[in-house]
């Protein structure tokens, strides 16, 4: 049962909101004035917050300031419940943090659809999505009921690359967004040698080119098509629509871009302090997990030594020397250049 937490100074008013609320299924905690009202959320921790803006001892405004600076009830819905309809109440309430609010006199109908809205809301904030498409359309649908991102692939140009072929290069202004319908796609930075180090790795049904979409900067990276490809196109203002016209996807889509910053932080801390061993075992399983395909019954990674040793972060000679001690441990094998991983958990086991 969820719980709401309504601060109302107004006997009549509280007693019937409160009756309401109970009616539609929620447990109901009632404070007449601010000051009480902050008390009880810390004490019980509600799922939503209803409050009055005129009360004495302390007013909304600052009921709605004490919550968000407790980082235990900071990210509680709020609601405000008042008679002021100025515009500057308004923009002060949401420059504040308030989520909505409810104008007096109101309808139960209207109070419960501002309820339900912000509660599934605060509900899908706290969902975890996986960081690929399916995600991403889970996301999407769990926020407006449509498969927006589906739709944002459907219908597109699709542009085919040849293998080693440019998708975008580094330093240039990104406009468009990139999603891999067939093939696979490395990106990869330059230093001043010319030694390439990897990035990152996208398969089909993964979006590319979109941080510099969201940071508003150039590439920091070029991406290049590692077998034929095909690429659907996505102009960035239908990118830009879909991130402004819904706050809470909004939200999901950066934290699941986070998730990839720290991955990648990750492999930049093994490249930089893993030994040999490790970087090969490493870039392995991820491409394992997710890049192999049957072949003759096994699980086979099918990609060159070059694009192998970038991806570990070191020289080809030294890889292959690897890869021979690998296979000579029985841990992989190889057929017809493809890699075989025969114990992944011994395999893995390098890492620790």
């Amino acid at each position: 049962m969820k719980t709401i937490l309504l601060i109302e100074d107004n006997a009549e008013i509280r007693e019937n909101t409160s009756e309401i609320l109970e009616l539609a299924g929620y447990k109901v905690f009632t404070a007449e004035n601010g000051k009480i009202g902050v008390e009880l959320a810390l004490q019980h921790r509600p799922d939503l917050v209803i409050c009055d803006i005129m009360m004495p001892v302390l007013d909304g405004f600052g009921v709605l300031h004490m919550m968000q600076r407790n980082k235990d009830i900071q990210d509680i819905p709020f609601i405000f419940l008042t008679a002021k309809t100025e515009r500057s109440d308004f923009r002060k309430g949401m420059e504040m943090g308030a989520d909505d609010y409810v104008t007096k006199p109101f309808s139960g109908a209207d109070l419960l659809h501002a309820i339900e809205s912000r509660l599934k809301k605060a509900a899908l904030r706290r969902q975890s999505f996986p960081s690929n498409l399916e995600g991403l359309n889970k996301l999407v649908y769990e926020a407006t009921g449509k498969e927006s991102l589906t739709s944002l692939v459907d219908g597109r140009n699709t542009d085919r690359y040849k293998k080693k072929q440019l998708i975008y290069s580094e330093g240039n202004h990104p406009l468009r967004l990139y999603y891999v319908q067939k093939g696979k796609v490395k990106t990869f930075k330059r230093n001043d040698d010319g030694k390439e180090l990897t990035i990152d790795l996208y398969n089909e049904g993964d979006f590319l080119g979109y941080v510099a979409l969201l940071e508003g900067t150039v590439y920091k990276e070029t991406a290049e098509a590692m077998e034929e490809s095909e690429i659907a196109v996505i102009p960035r203002e239908d990118f830009d629509e879909l991130l402004h016209t819904n706050h809470d996807v909004a939200v999901q889509f950066v934290r699941l871009l986070a998730r990839n910053v720290t991955a990648k932080e990750q492999q930049l801390l093994g490249l930089a302090y893993n030994s040999l061993r490790k970087k090969v075992a490493e870039a392995l399983v991820s491409l394992h997990r997710k890049y192999s395909q049957q072949k003759e019954g096994l699980f086979a990674i099918d990609i060159s030594r070059d694009n192998l040793a970038t991806i570990a972060g070191t020289a080809t000679e030294s890889l292959i020397r690897t890869l021979g001690d690998f296979r000579d441990e029985k841990l992989i094998d190889i057929k017809e250049g493809a890699i075989v991983i025969l114990d992944e958990k011994k395999l893995g086991g390098i890492l620790y």
